[in-house]
């Protein structure tokens, strides 16, 4: 266990004070979760990942490649070129680097992971092995199809083998996964945060960190 955490890596958001906040950035053979309300920039940070990702270690990078799986149709390649000019990469190149998965509902995106294990085994002996998954929104889908306190369990179940799932595709690739969570209101809290990341304790627990 030693020797495999020596090998861990940092992947840089881009911003000296969030990575500073995580330690020196997103940790691979973790996963780091972000949460919050619609428009508060977690796809952003998504896409800026998978162009720095692509830089090399003395730049913070991890010199590899990505796999996103878009969940909400958000994936947007022109933002990555503007990204791409910003750290100096060429954008054709970058976008190369970047597979892109739309999952269409959450059993499809629970294949995906599996899918993803495969391309991964594809890509080791490449120039640009993949260090990062993305899974941008890892609980939409499961909020939507599962309805009512009856399909509660059922859904935890599945979202807990999925993260598991994809917390295995870090190890075994030394990836950063980086998922997104969706927020719920809580109308009883007068203090505080009144938003929470749904998916309750599993999610929670699962994600290294939050």
């Amino acid at each position: 266990i030693l020797e495999r955490r020596s090998g861990l890596g940092k992947l840089t958001t881009g911003s000296q004070a969030l990575d500073s906040l995580l330690g020196g950035g997103l940790e691979t053979q973790a996963i780091t979760e972000f949460y919050g309300e619609f428009g508060s920039g977690k796809t952003q940070i998504a896409h800026q990942l998978a162009v720095n990702v692509q830089l090399p270690v003395e730049k913070s990078g991890l010199n590899g490649s990505t796999i996103m799986i878009d969940t909400e149709n958000t994936f947007r390649p022109e933002r990555i070129k503007n990204m791409a000019e910003g750290v100096a990469l060429d954008y054709a190149e970058v976008l190369k680097n970047i597979h892109v998965a739309r999952a269409y509902n959450s059993n499809h995106q629970i294949l995906l992971v599996d899918k993803a294990e495969k391309l991964a085994e594809e890509l080791k002996e490449t120039e640009k092995p993949v260090r990062l998954l993305v899974i941008d929104s890892a609980t939409a889908h499961f909020r939507s199809e599962y309805v009512g306190r009856g399909t509660l369990a059922d859904r935890q179940q599945k979202i807990n083998k999925h993260l598991h799932d994809a917390l295995r595709f870090g190890d075994l690739n030394n990836a950063v996964v980086m998922i997104t969570n969706q927020v719920q209101v809580r109308p009883d809290a007068f203090f505080g945060d009144p938003t929470r990341p749904i998916g309750g304790h599993i999610v929670g627990h699962t994600a290294t960190f939050r």
